[in-house]
């Protein structure tokens, strides 16, 4: 829809422009299949491994050190369970929290079904957890922390640098993986300085195609391939690379890294100033998380008294896009697992939750547009 407010950019966000030009150039012109050694072939290996610089620098690590995947959930399910296979023999006991990414939750709940024990660190009301909740489960048996950056549905930051430098300290080996899927777009990431071991990337989330992602792998470690094929990616991620995406995706990075710091400020306005028309509206509402400890871009926001569910067809109708705070699959309505940690299972915010999420493109009078119609949508439905 032309006249589509598109305010759900932490569930996807629209391609660039410049990344839509330069992967079509790559679809006409770099078909050749990286691994031959015929020159279209060398030609594709050279964007692929441009690319991969490209990538390392963004976050502080060396090219060797990044796998190229197919998304975030991919890099999430290798580093959680190839980690855990791998170590095995030194331990089965994981810690994790109880806000994570179905990408990483659903492949620590595998192992945990698996013979694995696994310690889910509850988070507080601002949707955090504290260093010496880590340190203070940690076992002679712990061989995993996974700590997801920034929470997905209520951007709530976790403390990275200190729980890696805690960890690292220790006198036996635990990984560190980090999913930093929606936090990668506006933080400062430096993988050395944080300790971080293993850490998960997803184009989407940049203005950058879907279905391409990496894996951030410290150059000790040394997993075992997910995928099981051919050698690519120096036999740590079988299948043939997707050259098209991966230029795609290095664009991505590099305009998102020229205006990281511009453009995080420039959501943390937006998020501000959503707060502030709400305040005048005089509608009953509370921020679920932090404002000051989260991530720029999101905000969720308990609407106080009115379903989520019809708030959301409100704005859907007058051309919204936003979302709620809990997942729909196959038409039924599923608890959010993240408020349900915040609040507990029967808090009203569970059902009248919606999150605002900003990106390329919003601006304030977006706010002033999206606020104008849950003040309406809101009178109307207190009224039914």
């Amino acid at each position: 829809m032309k006249n589509q407010l598109y305010l759900d950019h932490a569930a996807t966000t629209p391609m660039h422009p410049e990344v839509v030009e330069v992967m079509v150039s790559a679809l006409t012109s770099h078909y050749g299949n990286a691994s031959s050694t015929h020159q279209l072939g060398r030609e594709s290996k050279g964007l692929l491994e441009e690319a991969r610089v490209v990538f390392a620098k963004s976050i502080h690590a060396k090219p060797e050190e990044i796998i190229i995947t197919s998304g975030g959930t991919e890099s999430d399910n290798m580093a959680i369970v190839k980690t855990a296979e791998k170590m095995k023999a030194k331990g089965r006991h994981i810690i994790t929290t109880n806000i994570e990414h179905p990408a990483v939750k659903n492949p620590i709940q595998y192992l945990e079904k698996n013979g694995y024990e696994v310690t889910w660190l509850p988070v507080n009301k601002q949707g955090t957890i504290t260093v010496d909740q880590v340190m203070n489960s940690v076992r002679e048996d712990t061989i995993l922390v996974s700590i997801i950056y920034g929470n997905n549905e209520i951007g709530s930051l976790m403390p990275i640098g200190t729980i890696g430098k805690s960890l690292n300290e220790l006198d036996h080996e635990v990984v560190f993986h980090t999913d930093a899927v929606q936090a990668y777009g506006t933080e400062h990431i430096n993988v050395d300085d944080q300790y971080i071991d293993l850490l998960s990337v997803s184009a989407h989330k940049i203005n950058g195609p879907k279905g391409i992602g990496f894996l951030y792998m410290k150059d000790n470690l040394n997993l075992p391939s997910l995928m099981m094929g051919g050698e690519q990616e120096k036999k740590r991620r079988a299948g043939t690379e997707n050259i098209p995406a991966i230029v795609g995706f290095k664009r991505a990075v590099e305009l998102r890294q020229s205006s990281k710091a511009d453009l995080s400020n420039k959501y943390e306005g937006l998020k501000l100033e959503t707060i502030e028309r709400l305040k005048e509206t005089g509608i009953a509402h509370a921020v679920n998380g932090s404002l000051t400890n989260s991530l720029p871009h999101i905000l969720s926001v308990h609407i106080q008294g009115v379903s989520a569910e019809k708030l959301l067809i409100h704005l859907d109708l007058a051309g919204i896009a936003v979302s709620i705070g809990s997942a729909c699959s196959a038409g039924n309505i599923e608890p959010s697992h993240v408020l349900s940690a915040l609040y507990g299972e029967d808090h009203p915010a569970i059902a009248e939750t919606i999150r605002i999420s900003f990106g390329y493109g919003s601006e304030s009078n977006d706010v002033l547009k999206v606020v104008k119609v849950i003040e309406k949508a809101v009178a109307f439905l207190k009224k039914t």
